[in-house]
């Protein structure tokens, strides 16, 4: 019987364990030109007990911005400055990948460079609120891309994949979930496009797979993962009938021999199961488990296979020694959700490790 906690090679790369820190958004890029930091460097260095660490979602582009104070990784200056943050994990024997996320529909104009708006697979606003340094404001109707905006988006991620490895990231992870770019052109109540890129199951998730074979393409399939969230309704997506269009993405890129794909599960578990059977390589799960944390218990899924790998999001924000503390059964630090975005060190770096 296989456990979390032993060792398995991801494109080629050996992770000590099978326990992942899932990306989660932090927004405390504060440096100049949405650079990560110095206090960032220590962030995700303490928690390089992870078999992978997966970043915060970080923009491949200006326009890909949807929240204030996240990360980039498309100008000189922010390949420098991750580059201090990957150095400072590898010399505590970490693997870190970068998670490309371009927000698309969701954000807002106040968050984007002068004259840049958001924009999205057709011209449909996304119901509610997104914060912004002025407060929240509500969703506006994104531009729908172009079919030359399309294909320079597609080249902007796969340039933010080469700046990713130039910056020192042992990969990068495509996001393709949680009502983002991607997830909005998977989805018909976000897409209604009637050219090649929307219109039929093969027309929805074109955008995806060209994303996925670019980034490929660009620093080879071993270093790149992807995270989708099938039926997911964050950030105003609906999907009725997910399994249909995921067992069709997952075909298609089954050929592109990719690290991993990395679910974020909803509550369908025999959804789960299936995505499972279709992907030929290494499944990490991201396990349903509302309204608590993912704990202790979901190791099991590694040992009875149902994953390869365990994703933990916030209890990993809380306990910078995770893997160490779901060895021992405990304790946890609880976390602090006042602290998720923004502020300074507290709720961030300052959470203790028990050797502490």
């Amino acid at each position: 019987m296989t456990t979390a906690f032993e060792s398995i090679v991801l494109g080629g790369k050996p992770l000590s364990n099978r326990i992942a820190m899932a990306p989660m958004t932090r927004s405390r890029a504060y440096g100049p030109g949405a650079e990560p930091t110095e206090l960032m460097a220590t962030y995700y260095a303490q928690r390089a007990g992870a078999g992978l660490i997966v970043t915060e979602g970080i923009q491949p582009s200006a326009v890909g911005q949807g929240y204030p104070d996240t990360p980039g990784l498309h100008t000189p200056g922010q390949v420098a400055a991750w580059r201090t943050v990957t150095d400072a994990v590898h010399r505590e024997g970490g693997v870190i990948f970068a998670q490309l996320m371009h927000t698309g529909r969701v954000g807002h104009p106040s968050l984007l460079p002068e004259g840049l708006v958001p924009v999205g697979p057709s011209a449909v606003a996304a119901k509610g609120r997104v914060y912004t340094h002025e407060g929240p404001k509500d969703f506006v109707t994104p531009k729908e891309l172009s079919e030359a905006e399309l294909r320079q988006t597609i080249t902007d991620f796969a340039d933010a994949a080469r700046a990713a490895v130039a910056a020192g990231f042992d990969g990068v992870e495509i996001h393709g979930a949680n009502g983002y770019l991607i997830h909005q052109f998977l989805a018909p109540n976000t897409n209604l496009r009637s050219d090649a890129w929307g219109g039929t199951v093969e027309g929805r998730i074109r955008f995806a797979v060209e994303v996925a074979s670019a980034v490929a393409e660009a620093i080879g399939g071993h270093r790149v993962g992807l995270r989708i969230s099938p039926g997911n309704p964050f950030n105003d997506i609906a999907e009725e009938n997910p399994a249909e269009v995921y067992e069709a993405l997952l075909a298609e890129l089954a050929g592109l021999d990719l690290a991993y794909l990395h679910l974020m599960e909803g509550p369908d578990r025999a959804l789960t199961t299936r995505l499972r059977k279709s992907w030929p390589g290494t499944f990490v799960l991201n396990p349903f488990t509302h309204p608590e944390v993912t704990g202790p218990a979901e190791l099991k899924l590694v040992e009875d296979g149902t994953a390869d790998m365990i994703a933990y999001g916030a209890l990993f924000l809380a306990n910078p020694d995770l893997p160490a503390r779901l060895a021992a059964g405990g304790p946890f630090n609880a976390p602090d959700a006042s602290t998720f975005y923004g502020g300074d060190h507290r709720g961030y770096t300052d959470y203790p490790a028990l050797t502490a």
